[in-house]
Parts: structure tokens; C-alpha cells; sequence
């Protein structure tokens, strides 16, 4: 995956096996950031990586 590469929702879903509500929850509490084109929601791929990171960092 490409750093600047754009990831749907139904991507991230189906990448952290979480659900759709869950994931649109991180975006509105903004844990992980997103942007809007069009109607569209894209989540950039560095934004889920830093959310895996901060989520390793907590556990540890």
C-alpha cells in the first residue's frame, strides 16, 4: 500500500475486521482522520497506520 493511497470505509471495515459503525465512530471521534469527496468518505492509509500504532502504544 502506497502512503498516499485512499481507503473507503468498506476497505478499513473489511482490513480491521471491525464494523461499519465502529469505524465510522473512530472517524467522528476523529482517532482516525478522514476526508470527504463528493458524498464520498476516503480514509488516507497513513492515518490507519498511525491508528494501529497508537492503539500498540496503548497496550503496551
Amino acid at each position: 500500500m502506497r502512503d498516499d493511497e485512499l481507503l473507503t470505509v468498506a476497505e478499513i471495515v473489511s482490513r480491521l475486521r471491525l464494523s461499519r459503525t465502529t469505524v465510522y465512530d473512530l472517524i467522528c471521534t476523529r482517532r482516525i482522520v478522514s476526508i470527504r469527496v463528493g458524498r464520498a468518505r476516503r480514509i488516507p492509509v497513513q492515518s490507519v497506520r498511525d491508528f494501529i500504532a497508537g492503539e500498540l502504544r496503548e497496550a503496551a
